[in-house]
């Protein structure tokens, strides 16, 4: 086997080891709850010890909270054209960044979203993880982290964002996540209710 092909495998192993543990978390915290659930019972129910765990996810929060979409949302926003305003650029992202989910990502996603919506622990996580994800999309669009008119831009296009996932959390249509996020920024973009 090549090197490059040893470590393609490596690779592909250590995501489905990352997915598997998620999956077992996010069972047994809709089975259990979440405080009730530690990390030594999804390390059990994934059959690995709970160092193993701790190799993939630094914390039990990890878990939820960790994924693959800033560097995607990153690679999106560099694609965009360099004229187009910071709102649909994150936008269209976005959107281009969930397009290629097969269903079962948007079911995961989905009750990802709603423990970080009703998990104190959690929240607090994801909003940390946030400023964070700012400075991402700030050095993305070329823009140094301090500069204060674009961080306002973002930080609200995120706010959207965030409110777009909490809508789509409540409810039932897993499907409904792309719609959900372009009425959200549809009345960002308007700046007044879609009645008025």
């Amino acid at each position: 086997m090549t090197k490059a092909a040893d470590g393609g495998l490596r690779h592909r192993k250590k995501a489905l080891m990352r997915q598997q543990l998620q999956q077992h978390a996010l069972r047994l915290f809709l089975s259990q709850g979440y405080e009730a659930t530690t990390v030594e019972m999804i390390a059990t129910a994934a059959g690995v010890s709970h160092m193993t765990f701790f190799r993939y996810f630094p914390t039990k929060e990890d878990v939820v909270l960790a994924d693959e979409y800033d560097p995607v949302l990153v690679a999106r926003l560099a694609a965009r054209p360099p004229t187009e305003p910071i709102w649909e650029k994150l936008r269209h992202a976005v959107l281009e960044g969930l397009a290629p989910l097969p269903a079962e990502a948007y079911a995961v996603l989905l009750q990802r979203t709603r423990l970080i919506f009703t998990v104190p622990a959690l929240r607090a996580r994801q909003w940390d993880q946030q400023h964070a994800t700012e400075a991402l999309i700030l050095a993305a669009l070329g823009y140094p982290t301090g500069e204060r008119t674009a961080w306002v831009l973002v930080a609200a296009g995120l706010a959207t964002l965030t409110t777009a996932l909490s809508i789509w959390a409540e409810q039932d249509d897993v499907s409904a996540l792309p719609n959900i996020i372009n009425t959200a920024f549809d009345a960002l973009l308007k700046g007044r209710l879609p009645y008025e």
